[in-house]
C-alpha cells in the first residue's frame, strides 16, 4: 500500500510540475520501487529520466534494475515505444532486441518484429527495415509465420510506405514495397486485399510506361476481384492507352452498372456513395486527355445518372453536349439522328434537375438562373440549326422554353417563350398537313393548340411591357389557332371566329387565309369560308385603288366555293348571289386595264357554263341571262378575243 501511495506522489509531482519537481518525483518513485518492484513503478521512473534528460547510462542503470521482473509482452513493448519516441534510439534498440530472450515461447513474438521496422522507417533507415522485412520473408517460408493480427499490421505498413513512394512519383520503389507484400500470398490465392495490391501495382506499371506488367497485374485483380469497380477502373486505364475503345466503353458500362449498386463485399473504407461517380469522372478526363472523344461521351453519360452535386452535375451535363456537338458537325446527316436524341435527353435531363434542384440549398437561385440561362440558349441554337428535321426543331424549341420558366420573367425571355412556342405550335401544323394518320394528325393538332394556349397567356404579359403594333404575333395566333380548331373539328371554332369577325383592323390577306384553311382536310366550313371570302372581297372594294390582281383571285375564290362545278340544281338565291359577285367583277374590269386577262377569260367561261347547264334543265329564262352575262365578257378580252368571237 505505502508503495502505491509513493508511485501516486511522484505521479502527481510529475504531473504538476516536472521541472520544479522533478527530484522530489525521483526520489518519491525511487522509494516506492524499494518498497515494492512493480511495472507501472518501473515505468514511471523511465518517464521520469527521459523527461529530465537522462544519459543512456542512468537510463540504461533503471532497465536492468528491472532485468528479473515479471512483465507482460505489451508492457515491454511499450516500454521500448517510450524510448524510441523520445529518441533514444540506441537504448531503444537494445532493450527490444532483448526482449525476444524473454519471450522465447510466446506466438506473439512477430510484435517485435512490428515494432522494429516500424521504428527504423519513422528514422528513415530504410535499408535496415527491409532487411528485418526480408528475414520475415523468409520466416514465412521456413515455419515461423507471424499470427494474422501482426502479419496484416505488416501488410498496412507495406502498403503505407509505398504509396508514401507513389506520392513522390518514385514508382519503382513503391513496387518494391508492393512486392513485399505480395511475397506473403501463395500462388493462386483468391483475396480482395490481393486484388487492390493488383491494382496499385498496375497505377505503378503504367507510371512507369510498362503496359504488359501493368496488364498483368490487372488480369491477376480481375481473377481475385472481378466485381469491383475498382477494377473495372483499372482495366478502363489500359483500354484507353491501348487506344481500345471498344473495350474501354465495355469497362465503363461496367463501371456505370457497379455505381449503381456496389458491390457487399467492397471495401467499406474506400467504397463510398461518390465512388462511382469519383470513377467515372476520372474516367471522363482520362479519355478526353487521350483525345477518345466516344469513350468520354460513354463515361460522362453514365456519370450525369449518377451524380448527386448539382454543380458537377451541370458541368458534366454542358460538357456532354458540347462533345455531342463536335461530334454531330463532323458526321453524316444519316449518322447524326441518334446523336442529336442524345443531345435531347441531356438537356431533358438538366430540366429534370434544374426542377429538383430547389430542394438542394447549396445550389442558389442565382446558380440556377445561370444554368438555365446556358441551357435554353444552346436548346434554341439548336432548333434553328436544325431546321431541316421539323421534329427535331420542334422538341428542341419546346425544351427551350421549358428551361426558360426558371428564368426570371423580363422582356428578353417573354419574347423568346413567346417564340419558342410559337414557332412549336407552327411545326405541329406543319406536320399535321402531312400525310399522316387521323390519330397522329389529331395529336398533333392537339399539341399546337396547348402551345398557343400557353403562348396567348405570355403574349399578354408582354404587350404591357412595350409597343408592339408591328407585331404579327396576334395574326399569327388567330391563324394557327383557327387552322388547329378547324381540323380538329372544334366547337370552340365558333367563339372564335365571332371575335374575328368584330375586329375592325383585320387585314384582307389573313381573311383570305382563313378561307384557304377552312376548306383544307380534314377540315370542311364552306359557310365559314364564303363569309370570311366576302369580308375579304368587301375590304377589297374599300381599297382607294383597287387592286385588280388580288381583287380577281379572292373573287375567283368566292365564286368557286359559291358555285360549285357540275351543280345544276341550284338555289335561285344562290344564283342572285353568285350574278352580284360577276357584276362586281364586271365593275372592275370597266374600270382598270390591270385585270388579268386569264380571270377574265374564265368568268367568261364559268357565266357561259353555267347559262348552258340551266338550259339542260330547262330555265331557258336562267340560261338566256347567265349566257349574256358571259357574252359580256368577251369584249373586255384583249389578245383572246378573236379567239373567242
Amino acid at each position: 500500500f505505502q508503495a502505491k501511495v509513493l508511485r501516486l506522489l511522484a505521479t502527481t509531482y510529475f504531473e504538476w510540475d516536472c521541472s520544479l519537481y522533478l527530484d522530489k518525483a525521483l526520489k518519491a518513485i525511487s522509494l516506492a520501487n524499494q518498497e515494492n518492484l512493480h511495472p507501472a513503478g518501473f515505468f514511471l521512473k523511465v518517464k521520469i529520466l527521459l523527461k529530465s534528460g537522462a544519459s543512456d547510462e542512468d537510463i540504461n542503470s533503471a532497465l536492468a534494475e528491472f532485468t528479473h521482473l515479471e512483465m507482460s509482452l505489451d508492457f515491454c513493448l511499450n516500454t521500448a515505444k517510450l524510448l524510441l519516441e523520445h529518441g533514444r534510439e540506441s537504448v531503444g534498440f537494445d532493450f527490444l532486441k532483448s526482449v525476444p530472450e524473454r519471450f522465447e515461447s510466446s506466438p506473439d513474438l512477430g510484435k517485435i518484429t512490428l515494432l522494429h521496422i516500424e521504428f527504423l522507417l519513422q528514422n528513415k533507415r530504410e535499408l535496415l527495415a527491409k532487411q528485418k522485412i526480408e528475414e520475415v520473408i523468409i520466416g514465412h517460408y521456413t515455419g515461423k509465420q507471424l499470427l494474422p493480427e501482426a502479419l496484416n499490421q505488416l501488410h498496412i505498413i507495406l502498403w503505407d510506405r509505398a504509396a508514401k513512394h507513389y506520392e513522390e512519383k518514385s514508382y519503382s520503389e513503391a513496387l518494391h514495397w508492393y512486392n513485399y507484400s505480395v511475397s506473403f500470398y501463395t500462388p493462386g490465392q483468391i483475396d480482395q486485399n490481393l486484388a487492390k495490391l493488383q491494382r496499385n501495382m498496375a497505377s505503378c506499371y503504367l507510371h512507369l510506361k510498362q503496359v504488359d506488367k501493368a496488364k498483368e497485374a490487372v488480369k491477376q485483380a480481375e481473377r481475385c476481384d472481378p466485381n469491383s469497380i475498382f477494377t473495372k477502373f483499372s482495366v478502363y486505364k489500359i483500354a484507353v492507352l491501348e487506344n481500345d475503345p471498344e473495350k474501354a466503353i465495355e469497362a465503363v458500362i461496367e463501371m456505370g452498372k457497379l455505381a449503381e449498386k456496389p458491390s457487399e463485399h467492397e471495401d467499406k473504407l474506400r467504397v463510398d456513395k461518390n465512388t462511382g461517380s469519383n470513377l467515372l469522372s476520372l474516367a471522363a478526363q482520362i479519355a478526353l486527355e487521350n483525345d477518345q472523344q466516344i469513350v468520354a461521351i460513354k463515361a460522362l453519360e453514365y456519370l450525369s445518372e449518377h451524380l448527386q452535386d448539382c454543380r458537377q452535375l451541370f458541368a458534366s451535363l454542358k460538357c456532354l453536349v458540347r462533345l455531342m456537338l463536335s461530334k454531330v458537325m463532323a458526321e453524316n446527316a444519316e449518322k447524326r439522328d441518334a446523336d442529336i436524341n442524345s443531345i435531347l435527353t441531356y438537356l431533358n435531363l438538366a430540366h429534370k434537375k434544374l426542377a429538383e434542384s430547389f430542394t438542394e440549398e447549396k445550389f442558389t437561385g442565382d446558380m440556377r438562373i445561370l444554368e438555365a440561362h446556358w441551357f435554353r440558349k444552346v436548346a434554341w441554337n439548336l432548333a434553328v440549326q436544325f431546321k431541316d428535321s421539323p421534329e427535331k426543331m420542334r422538341d428542341f424549341f419546346v425544351l427551350s422554353f421549358k428551361l426558360s420558366q426558371f428564368c426570371p420573367s423580363d422582356k428578353a425571355v417573354l419574347i423568346a417563350q413567346k417564340t419558342c412556342l410559337l414557332m412549336a405550335a407552327a411545326v405541329d401544323l406543319e406536320m399535321g398537313r402531312q400525310q399522316v394518320t387521323p390519330s397522329e394528325q389529331t395529336e398533333l393538332f392537339s399539341q399546337a393548340l396547348q402551345h398557343l394556349q400557353t403562348c396567348k397567356e405570355i403574349w399578354k404579359v408582354l404587350k404591357l411591357t412595350g409597343d408592339f403594333a408591328k407585331d404579327p404575333t396576334d395574326t399569327l395566333l388567330l391563324l394557327y389557332e383557327f387552322e388547329a380548331r378547324s381540323k380538329l373539328n372544334d366547337p370552340a371554332l365558333h367563339n372564335l371566329m365571332e371575335s374575328v369577325w368584330e375586329q375592325p383592323q383585320i387585314e384582307i390577306k389573313t381573311l383570305e387565309i382563313i378561307a384557304s384553311l377552312a376548306m383544307e382536310s380534314p377540315a370542311r366550313y364552306p359557310v365559314l369560308c364564303k363569309k370570311a371570302l366576302k369580308s375579304a372581297l368587301n375590304l377589297h372594294r374599300k381599297q382607294t385603288v383597287i387592286d385588280a390582281v388580288k381583287f380577281s383571285k379572292c373573287l375567283h375564290s368566292l365564286i368557286n366555293i359559291s358555285l360549285p362545278t357540275g351543280l345544276t340544281d341550284l338555289d335561285t338565291c344562290v344564283l342572285q348571289e353568285v350574278w352580284d359577285y360577276f357584276e362586281d367583277a364586271l365593275s372592275v374590269v370597266s374600270s382598270t386595264d390591270a385585270y388579268p386577262e386569264m380571270e377574265i377569260l374564265w368568268l367568261m367561261t364559268r357565266a357561259w357554263n353555267t347559262g348552258i347547264f340551266q338550259y339542260t334543265v330547262g330555265k331557258y329564262k336562267e340560261a338566256e341571262q347567265w349566257c349574256g352575262l358571259g357574252m359580256r365578257f368577251l369584249s373586255h378580252l384583249g389578245s383572246l378575243k378573236k379567239s373567242y368571237e
